[in-house]
């Protein structure tokens, strides 16, 4: 069904434009769902419910519409280039994340060999953008609010690598489709009914991976670099209309990201237990997007829940805890690895 004979141009134009559609509707998804929908329930805040006829579903659609039609406000010392630049490199480490995420036996844009490795490094980019919209600014708190989302993310990269190294272990391999088909493959005490999701025996590995990928995301509890009481929104402080929307593209674009990699590398990504072939291809997008939204409600659920840290207790929270937690994690997967 899927073996078409066609090039690999144009192979490669039809997964980009897949990839290109996926980011976007992810981020509508995740903020019209969650951010408009859960959060109204779990706060009893009324305004979001109300625009539109059926549960106020014209929310999502009047936000877009208020940012296109803003105008587009550039600081007059700011260098316009820099400034221009840098939401386009946070949404950009975006898309790249989804490159090697597969939905299917042969739904991947590239299997690489080094898929997990590529993943985390490209999802480290956004930094990068962050420091470039704080510095381009010319403005003190969105160059402070830049600083500590540099400072949050290199102290946060370390406990999601820490994370996912025991699932590499356990694998013996960073290819994240050999990762899921071992997930689908395998068996616990000798059943595999199920087959043998990672999160079973990774469960501490998947617990420092939505903490991580939490502060990566300076959502509530991390949110310092963006706290609207000290820093007025952060680095993005200076941005308005479509700019200020690619940031919001990329920060929930980002979640649906990193859920779709924690669903992929704990819970079996698009596998069903004995399901192979073109079914798994049909069926694979919706399993691995049911499963990465149980993933984003978890996410999510602590942001609506939890206030904010102090800056000290970010880093502390890091270095003292998560760090050291993860580093045995991965010695417990190697004796067992070995051992059994």
């Amino acid at each position: 069904m899927f073996a078409l004979d066609i090039g690999w141009g144009t192979t490669l134009a039809i997964k980009t434009i897949v990839i290109l559609m996926i980011i976007p509707a992810g981020a509508l998804i995740l903020g019209y769902v969650f951010l408009l929908k859960v959060m109204s329930h779990m706060q009893s805040r009324l305004g979001p419910m109300d625009p539109g006829g059926f549960h106020g579903w014209y929310q999502l659609i009047g936000d877009g519409i208020k940012f296109l039609q803003k105008e587009d406000v550039m600081p007059t010392k700011a260098d316009k280039r820099v400034f221009a630049a840098a939401p386009a490199v946070v949404v950009l480490s975006t898309f790249l994340v989804f490159a090697v995420i597969p939905m299917g036996p042969d739904l991947v844009v590239k299997d690489l060999d080094i898929g997990v490795f590529y993943a985390l490094a490209v999802s480290s980019l956004s930094v990068i953008g962050v420091l470039m919209a704080g510095w381009a600014s010319a403005n003190k708190f969105a160059l402070l609010g830049a600083l500590r989302a540099a400072a949050q993310l290199i102290a946060y990269e370390l406990p999601l690598l820490l994370a996912v190294v025991g699932v590499v272990i356990q694998a013996g391999s960073m290819s994240l489709q050999d990762i899921v088909l071992q997930q689908q493959n395998g068996e616990i005490f000798g059943w595999d009914f199920i087959g043998n999701p990672f999160i079973l025996t990774q469960f501490i590995g998947f617990g420092l991976f939505l903490v991580a990928s939490q502060a990566e995301l300076t959502q509530t509890p991390f949110d310092m670099p963006v706290a609207e009481s000290e820093l007025v929104a952060g680095y993005m402080v200076e941005y308005t209309g479509f700019r200020f929307l690619f940031f919001f593209i990329g920060e929930f674009g980002t979640a649906f990201g990193f859920s779709a990699l924690a669903a992929t590398l704990f819970l079996g990504g698009w596998s069903i237990p004995g399901v192979d072939g073109d079914w798994a291809n049909i069926l694979g997008p919706g399993v691995l997007f049911a499963k990465l939204m149980i993933v984003a409600f978890l996410m999510f659920w602590v942001r609506f829940t939890y206030p904010r840290l102090r800056e000290d207790q970010l880093q502390a929270l890091a270095w003292k805890f998560l760090i050291p937690i993860g580093l045995i994690n991965i010695l417990l997967t190697g004796v067992f690895k070995v051992a059994f």
